[in-house]
């Protein structure tokens, strides 16, 4: 056999071998895979809005039609304060991340069940599969983002220099949203009841934040318990990023950093531990 097969072959080889330790998360693999993760993240957006007449209008509507109707209800009737910005504008600046978030962390929570079909056929590092779940609807983000910049102009509001600050709150609420999913997802394998009870978690942790109120309206003493929502930080962040209206509470945005990172990190070695039973047990 010539030499040059012999180094072909050597490149074909996958080599698996057993983990060498709890912080063995082989990362440098998930980049040795990284098509693999575009192609998931492409096929996930041409999914999700397959055969839709609206198409990725869809990312226009679902934040538009949240924002309307909070603005009616807590805005017009409840009268809930907006710290001076238009309540319209209050909102959105809060719901964009938090769409993302909830999007986000839904689809990396329940990716390896979806792809149960891949995770029994192929090796590949199964971290791809929750960050392909991350990375996806970056898109629809990106497109509210856009819309809402439109709205600020249509309110003669112009970003300062803040804004350049967003990247940081919007890497904040990718780790979040991907540390959640390392945890529940493994779980999910096992216990499918996490996909039903999802949504209903959604939904009071998106009450128990503060996107339709400020931060202002927590009485003073109970901030610090309210501050451990790691959402809190983002969101004041995102606010304070995009309408620059007051001094975003920096000690909230460093507990929401400090929850992911260790979040992250035991969900990093929790799902590299159950990794191994994936295509037995799904």
């Amino acid at each position: 056999m010539a030499s040059t097969d012999l180094n072909r072959i050597a490149r074909d080889v996958v080599e698996i071998r057993p983990r060498r330790g709890a912080f063995d998360l082989e990362l440098h693999a998930v980049w040795k895979y990284r098509e693999l993760l575009y192609h998931l993240v492409w096929r996930e957006l041409k999914v999700r809005y397959k055969q839709a007449a609206l198409g990725a209008a869809w990312a226009i509507l679902q934040p538009l039609v949240a924002v309307a109707i909070f603005t009616l209800i807590f805005g017009r009737f409840a009268r809930f304060p907006s710290d001076g910005a238009p309540y319209a504008v209050f909102v959105f600046a809060a719901i964009l991340p938090w769409t993302y978030f909830a999007e986000a962390m839904r689809r990396s929570s329940v990716g390896l069940v979806t792809e149960a079909d891949l995770v029994r056929k192929i090796y590949f590092p199964r971290l791809i599969i929750p960050l392909a779940g991350v990375i996806a609807p970056m898109v629809d983000f990106l497109i509210g983002l856009a819309v809402l910049l439109a709205m600020l102009a249509w309110y003669d509001i112009w970003p300062t220099w803040n804004i350049v600050l967003l990247p940081v709150a919007l890497l904040g609420t990718m780790l979040l949203a991907l540390s959640v999913g390392l945890w529940l997802g493994p779980i999910n394998v096992r216990f499918r009841d996490v996909m039903h009870t999802l949504p209903f978690v959604i939904q009071i942790w998106m009450y128990a934040s503060p996107i339709v109120y400020p931060l202002s309206l927590i009485p003073e003493e109970w901030r610090a318990v309210y501050g451990l929502n790691p959402m809190v930080g983002i969101i004041e962040s995102f606010r304070w990023a995009i309408l620059g209206k007051a001094e975003p509470d920096f000690t909230a945005l460093g507990v929401s950093f400090a929850v992911a990172l260790c979040v992250l990190a035991g969900g990093l070695v929790f799902f590299r531990r159950a990794e191994r039973s994936f295509a037995d047990v799904i």
